[in-house]
């Protein structure tokens, strides 16, 4: 558990704060935001400072700019939602560092917000450029990393910055996140179940294998399945793996027959002969997928079972779609385990990326008991990793 200063630990009345958010929000190509989670999830830790009399410097990036200004990627439209939400003006500046917005920041009045442009329009911010963070730093009092999402990356706005202010402290959104992705890890409520899915085993493999003495049982969907299908010489046809980690999937299922934890696969699927709305789509029994077809969704008999299964879950732990959820036509797993989290009465704790964009889009979001915003940065914190941007925070 998070074992660093958080905000409520700090004075800020009368100071000028820092907070590292992750605004981070996708764009349709009309620059309107589709999904406004991460807007709205650092609201409390804003809404904190102002109310106790501080003032509020905002710093985010957007996009992968590489260090270069991109019209499309500044946070025009991220300010209009921000101002929406907190009910009050908050005024964008042009850039993020130099003497004028220097001059801004220093003329802050308590109940005021700025939000500086994209971090990411200079390249020292990726690089953990220590004058560039000395430069930030210089901007405010206090610091705040409320950006769970970007905390395992050493940057200048989340590692470097800290060693030029007095304080570092957690904001509440990084603290709600050690809190619910660490009682997955520390003494959740029993039975704990875990749904891992998504394309690729390699991007789950160690949070697998450090989640396997934690678990007591574990579900296993998506195109990562089809890796240990092959693994274990069950035809795949079409479907991808991964090969190169066809060993390493044995030495998984290994280690749940040492630990005596459950792994459960698909024991159907709904197959294609390729990935488009258009495709033809029949269900196929677990070791009856054609050599011309691909797997793109469990099969109903899955969805099924791995209901059954969950109805024993104290907590459930879920962390990737059961097929290219993307395609309606291939997204009846995914909604299903979706629908089945917001309905049950146990913990539920989504662990981000496309998982958190499935309850999202099925407006089950507020169903759950906490939906991540970090993709990357959960899985890293459930593999037992230190996290950079953690790590830098002020010790309690």
């Amino acid at each position: 558990m998070l074992k660093k200063m958080i905000l409520s630990d700090l004075k800020v009345e009368g100071k000028k704060v820092l907070v590292r958010v992750d605004l981070n929000v996708p764009l349709d190509t009309g620059g309107n935001i589709t999904n406004d989670l991460r807007v709205r999830a650092v609201l409390p830790t804003i809404n904190y400072i102002l109310e106790n009399q501080g003032a509020v410097i905002l710093l985010s990036h957007l996009g992968r700019p590489k260090g270069k200004i991109e019209e499309t990627l500044r946070l025009t439209s991220v300010v209009k939602r921000l101002e929406e939400l907190l009910g009050r003006p908050v005024r964008k500046l042009d850039d993020c560092v130099g003497w004028e917005i220097k001059k801004i920041c220093h003329k802050l009045k308590k109940g005021e917000v700025v939000l500086l442009e994209n971090l990411r329009f200079h390249r020292e911010e990726t690089d953990n450029d220590p004058l560039f963070a000395k430069e930030l730093a210089s901007l405010g009092d206090l610091y705040v990393d409320d950006a769970f999402s970007a905390v395992h990356r050493e940057h200048a706005s989340i590692v470097g910055i800290t060693k030029f202010v007095p304080h570092a402290a957690a904001g509440f959104l990084l603290k709600k996140e050690v809190d619910y992705l660490g009682s997955v890890l520390i003494n959740p409520k029993r039975p704990l179940i875990a749904i891992l899915g998504g394309a690729k085993v390699s991007t789950k493999i160690t949070v697998m294998k450090n989640l396997m003495s934690k678990v007591d049982s574990l579900l296993i969907g998506g195109g990562m399945a089809y890796t240990f299908f092959k693994a274990l010489d069950i035809p795949i046809g079409k479907s991808m793996v991964e090969n190169d980690y066809l060993e390493t999937a044995k030495e998984v299922l290994l280690a749940g027959m040492a630990e005596e934890i459950p792994v459960h696969f698909p024991i159907d699927h709904l197959v294609a002969s390729f990935v488009s709305a258009g495709a033809e789509t029949k269900v196929v029994p677990r070791k009856n997928i054609p050599e011309d077809k691909q797997a793109v969704d469990i099969g109903p008999a899955t969805i099924i079972r791995f209901t059954e299964l969950l109805k024993e879950a104290k907590t459930i732990f879920w962390n990737g779609p059961m097929g290219v959820f993307e395609i309606d036509k291939f997204a009846k797993g995914t909604n299903s385990v979706a629908k089945y989290l917001a309905r049950t009465k146990a913990t539920t704790i989504v662990g981000g990326g496309d998982s958190a964009a499935a309850v999202i889009k099925l407006g089950l979001a507020e169903k759950m008991t906490h939906v991540s915003t970090g993709g990357g940065a959960a899985l890293e914190f459930l593999e037992g990793k230190e996290l950079p941007g953690i790590a830098a925070l002020t010790d309690k």
